[in-house]
């Protein structure tokens, strides 16, 4: 809900050629307790004010020489087109012929000259009641749609994010004819920690080695987190098998690192399963099942190790134990 220091608090921005009227305007907002109130008496300022500070409420003059009120409302809509944000203008006029025209243009009310007070207060509060009411509802489904793309501990992308970008990836490779990347990534040995400091350092490790993979990988890449320790690395655009051991040898590096968690030096190591497109698969399923085996087979090598999926031979019988469901990490 809004409450009234939300109100008071919200950006207004008062365009009016005369400054004797926004001197008396602004005056009057700010005895009533509106503590952010700016003035401008050039109309041709007002669109980009807005683009810069995205105000609340704007008070607007509809007559001014130059550029008048009718023209900053096209402009101030097209700033509500592109950024899909909800512009709240409040139409002055002295002329009833305007008013209509004004809602028709984008205003959201429209108070006459001369005005009374009380009236001017209760449209000033009616419209920013509805503005912030707007922007929490928005800020709220942006939050529930980050919630169901993100992992909610570390922030990273979950598994359905994942999978969307890596279709992505795989389909730029097959156009380009290139290659793209697919890392499996498994902590080694981190139940230990869970049992020796408890799930809380556990969140906390989980979380910093979370933002060393994302510090480690290029902006263009996509980190996931699949659940309890297993992270999962979408890397587009790779120059082959060598540029992807190359990152997996910097992560492993990055993540090898001591961590302070709760005052107590802790370290962890890596594992790493590559998988490479088109040599490992031809789509994100049979990418991702490539990296597995080959996270498994770094594993076996002795763990903190990569292996990449094209270097594991077709009939290694570890390949038929890890589809059986029999092997353990």
């Amino acid at each position: 809900m809004v409450s009234p220091s939300d109100l008071h608090n919200a950006r207004i921005l008062i365009v009016d050629d005369h400054v004797d009227s926004l001197e008396v305007l602004a005056q009057m907002l700010r005895l009533a307790g509106y503590t952010a109130v700016d003035l401008t008496s050039n109309s041709r300022d007002v669109v980009e004010l807005h683009r810069k500070n995205r105000y609340d409420l704007i008070l607007l003059d509809l007559q001014m020489p130059g550029l008048d009120g009718f023209e900053v409302l096209e402009g101030l809509k097209q700033i509500e087109s592109e950024a899909g944000s909800y512009v709240s203008v409040l139409a002055i006029t002295g002329n009833p012929a305007h008013k209509l025209r004004a809602l028709e243009n984008g205003a959201k009310d429209f108070i006459s000259k001369p005005f009374d007070p009380a009236e001017m207060f209760r449209r000033v509060s009616n419209l920013l009641e509805v503005r912030l009411l707007h922007e929490e509802t928005r800020n709220q489904r942006e939050m529930l749609e980050s919630l169901a793309l993100h992992d909610p501990l570390t922030g990273l992308a979950n598994r359905r994010l994942l999978v969307d970008r890596m279709s992505v990836a795989v389909a730029q490779a097959r156009r380009s004819k290139g290659f793209m990347a697919v890392m499996y990534l498994d902590l080694d040995g981190f139940k230990e920690i869970n049992d020796t400091l408890g799930h809380g350092a556990g969140d906390l490790l989980l979380q910093a080695v979370a933002k060393r993979l994302t510090d480690t990988v290029r902006e263009e890449d996509t980190v996931a987190r699949l659940g309890g320790d297993e992270f999962v690395m979408t890397l587009p655009h790779i120059h082959g098998n060598a540029a992807a051991a190359g990152m997996a040898a910097k992560v492993i590096d990055a993540v090898s690192q001591p961590y302070d968690i709760e005052g107590r030096t802790v370290r962890m190591t890596v594992s790493v399963g590559i998988g490479i497109y088109p040599d490992d698969g031809n789509d994100a399923e049979a990418l991702m099942k490539s990296a597995d085996t080959a996270l498994y087979e770094a594993k076996r090598a002795g763990k903190n190790t990569y292996r990449v999926g094209t270097q594991i031979p077709v009939g290694d019988t570890v390949r038929s134990e890890r589809k059986n469901g029999v092997t353990s990490r």
